[in-house]
């Protein structure tokens, strides 16, 4: 079974991030109707260092996590072309529920997170962008509060 280090130092298996080593590259699946923002996620996410994929409507969401690479985490606005919001995320949550996912929508979306399989919720405004990256980075990194290990007490 693969183990993991978080950021913090304790030794543990990881379901979210899989048991990856910091240093590998995540992929992390953007699903947004508008164009220039997946762009702008894109090209800000892979200055981090992650690998990005991109969708356009709630068929690819389901589509690119099912078919291609294994997907680390996925950002997703909720209002997406072709797609009922509750019903997609019980389609993602039956058939890959470790799966994080974090809502990036604008702020009628921020009761969702309570109703849905989401991580958390990052609400879209102008400088949400280091907010959206922090919060990548955490799960990520497994930088979550956790149990500690006996070698941490």
């Amino acid at each position: 079974m693969p183990f993991a280090r978080c950021i913090r130092g304790g030794l543990f298996y990881c379901w979210i991030c899989k048991g990856k080593a910091v240093e590998e590259r995540f992929i992390i699946l953007i699903a947004d109707k508008n164009p220039h923002v997946r762009k702008f996620l894109q090209r800000e996410l892979v200055n981090e260092g992650y690998g990005v994929r991109q969708a356009v409507n709630g068929k690819d969401v389901l589509e690119q996590i099912h078919c291609h690479e294994v997907i680390d985490l996925l950002i997703l606005d909720p209002d997406l072309p072709d797609a009922d919001e509750l019903f997609l995320f019980k389609k993602l949550h039956d058939r890959t529920p470790v799966l994080p996912v974090v809502i990036h929508a604008h702020g009628e979306y921020a009761d969702m997170k309570e109703r849905v399989y989401a991580s958390t919720f990052v609400e879209k405004n102008g400088n949400s962008i280091e907010r959206l990256k922090q919060v990548v980075r955490t799960i990520l990194t497994c930088d979550t509060k956790r149990p500690k290990n006996a070698s941490e007490k």
